[in-house]
């Protein structure tokens, strides 16, 4: 039976190829994106996310998963605003919709660079849903020059968020899982002009080591994500999975389990 699959960034990269991907396999997709899909919205805004979340509701009854690819890598202020809230606020603003399906799925798009070094206050104010307290620490980080940290921040809070909420009322006791598939370096067009490079590439090759096929597709990715919103991927919840060709088990030393 066909599933109703909310997927933001719908429009390009990961979400475009998770799209194409629940079309092909016979579900409805509704995506979210800033224009040109199916629900335009801003996710950086509260208002934003409301207003995406109500258009949702009026287009269907119910949702069967909702798959969270927006977000962006400019370290700014849209690393909280974007990346980390416009996926959590947005879930939980269409939890009520989940609950009402035989077979809801969350999943989220997480990163390798969730497991490397962040601010902690803004991956705080994150978890205490406190937005302009993890703004305030953001903009700090910014003139610190420690911006590169807000990247990593945003994925380790996003981590975080959907191990806490996995287990919490309203979701586990609702069917709803929640999981985040996160990828390690991924092609684009804009990563392959950055890797024409030789030194960039080794800079990045050094950062993130993936010895198993080395960089991903957006596709591999989606493929991911698509198992992870499917109503037969029963008891699995909380949890956060590599698509990294192996550079979380090469970063991370085994005595971490």
């Amino acid at each position: 039976m066909p599933r109703t699959v909310v997927v933001t960034g719908a429009s390009s990269g990961i979400g475009a190829a998770l799209s194409g991907l629940l079309a092909e396999r016979g579900d409805q997709v509704l995506g979210v994106d800033l224009a040109g899909s199916d629900v335009d919205a801003d996710l950086s805004t509260p208002r934003g996310r409301a207003a995406a979340a109500e258009e949702v509701g009026k287009r269907t009854g119910h949702v069967d998963a909702v798959v969270a690819c927006a977000g962006t890598a400019n370290p700014g202020e849209a690393m909280v605003t974007v990346n980390y809230f416009g996926s959590t606020e947005f879930v939980e603003a269409l939890q009520p919709l989940l609950a009402k399906s035989e077979g809801p799925r969350v999943v989220l798009v997480g990163s390798i660079s969730g497991t490397q070094p962040n601010d902690p206050a803004v991956v705080e104010g994150c978890l205490r849903g406190d937005e302009q307290a993890a703004l305030t620490a953001a903009r700090e980080a910014i003139a610190d020059n420690r911006a590169l940290q807000l990247y990593p921040s945003s994925k380790s809070a996003i981590a975080q968020w959907a191990r806490r909420t996995s287990v919490s009322a309203g979701w586990a006791d609702a069917g709803i899982a929640v999981n985040v598939v996160a990828p390690g370096v991924v092609r684009t067009p804009m990563t392959d002009e950055l890797f024409a490079d030789p030194k960039m590439k080794a800079v990045m090759d050094k950062a993130v080591p993936m010895p198993l096929h080395g960089y991903a597709a957006a596709e591999d990715v989606a493929r991911v994500l698509a198992y992870f919103a499917d109503a037969a991927t029963t008891h699995i919840t909380g949890q956060v999975v590599y698509v990294d060709g192996g550079a979380e088990a090469t970063l991370r030393p085994a005595a971490h389990y």
